[in-house]
């Protein structure tokens, strides 16, 4: 794949000094360094290849993720506003007539989709970004905004970009750009609607949405802070937490570990024996883990009350938000763990 690169470092500029000094190094003096700071001219670019190979019909899209660069005066805000970051970019190709129709679509799609890894509709701002703001072959944007606690800043924009950077490609190289439509036999340049993103933002708005701190009573009766990240089972990087209630007693180890065995299978889980459990339940608590999994006594000897009595491998299944305990099958866990990260 062809790649455009076009400069955002002067390497001259004196903020740049030192970056300048690693990529000469790296290089040598006579060569010019160019950094990508988006993706759209390559995947525009990509256009024609990509409907001769895949005999794709409108509308369709071609979608990107990688790295990106700004040069930033002044990175700030943790990881908001950096030099280098990690961009995702769809460039979406539709028919002219319903260029404003996908935009819509697009927008739609995309709050549900922030809702769908927990970041809350209410949290978000549309912002329909007015014509004086926008750029000159733009007829639509949208910025989606969302309240950090450093203030209501931008996570992605949307844009409608018309036939613009398609026209500018075309004329640039000499090669047609165009669309046949087989149907209708008509021949035209397709417009463009861009949702762009950032994952680094995403992730920090993930991180401020989940971070909560809550004053909890321990095993002794005293106060202490729990720290939770309370994520989207889904977007828990770790899905459970299992721990053998004492790990000097060979027997709940070695069900502990078969527990672990299951379930790495299906997710990412983290065996844990170190410690009092009250401990391991809060360092999961920390990392945000939905479940945890307790081998105990009962798992080997059965369960003492409940709907389980008497009833042998079962498992105390913990939930981080609410930290109530639930007696369950070790037979139950993975549909009940499926159906959860769903």
């Amino acid at each position: 794949m062809t790649i455009f690169k076009f400069s955002l470092f002067d390497l001259d500029h004196k903020d740049n000094r030192r970056v300048s000094k690693i990529l000469l190094r790296i290089f040598g003096r006579s060569t010019r360094v160019l950094l990508q700071f988006l993706f759209l001219f390559h995947l525009s670019y990509q256009f024609k290849n990509i409907l001769e190979v895949s005999r794709k019909k409108l509308p369709f899209g071609i979608a990107q993720i990688g790295k990106a660069f700004r040069n930033e005066i002044n990175p700030r805000n943790f990881t908001f506003r950096s030099r280098e970051f990690e961009q995702m970019e769809v460039e979406f190709f539709v028919r002219p007539e319903e260029g404003k129709k996908w935009l819509d679509q697009w927008l739609a799609d995309r709050l549900a989709w922030y809702q769908s890894i927990g970041i809350p509709r209410n949290k978000i701002t549309i912002l329909d970004v007015p014509e004086k703001d926008r750029a000159f072959y733009s007829q639509g944007t949208y910025d989606l905004l969302y309240a950090f606690p450093f203030g209501t800043e931008e996570l992605e924009g949307i844009a409608y970009r018309t036939d613009y950077d398609l026209k500018q490609h075309q004329e640039a190289s000499g090669k047609p750009l165009e669309y046949f439509d087989e149907e209708t036999r008509e021949k035209f340049i397709p417009h463009v609607v861009e949702p762009s993103a950032g994952v680094d933002r995403t992730t920090l708005a993930l991180l401020c949405e989940a971070y909560d701190e809550e004053e909890v009573t321990d095993e002794k009766g005293a106060k202490e802070t729990r720290v939770v990240l309370r994520f989207h089972p889904r977007m828990a990087p770790v899905k459970a937490g299992i721990f053998p209630l004492l790990k000097n007693k060979p027997e709940l180890v070695e069900k502990a570990r078969a527990v672990t065995q299951q379930l790495r299978q299906h997710f990412s889980v983290f065996y844990d024996e170190s410690g009092a459990i009250g401990r391991r339940y809060r360092r999961q608590d920390e990392v945000g883990t939905p479940f945890g999994i307790t081998i105990d006594f009962e798992t080997l000897e059965g369960a003492k009350d409940g709907p389980l009595a008497g009833q042998k491998d079962t498992v105390t299944l913990r939930h981080r938000d609410s930290m109530k305990q639930e007696r369950i099958s070790i037979a139950d866990l993975l549909p009940r763990l499926h159906s959860a990260l769903a």
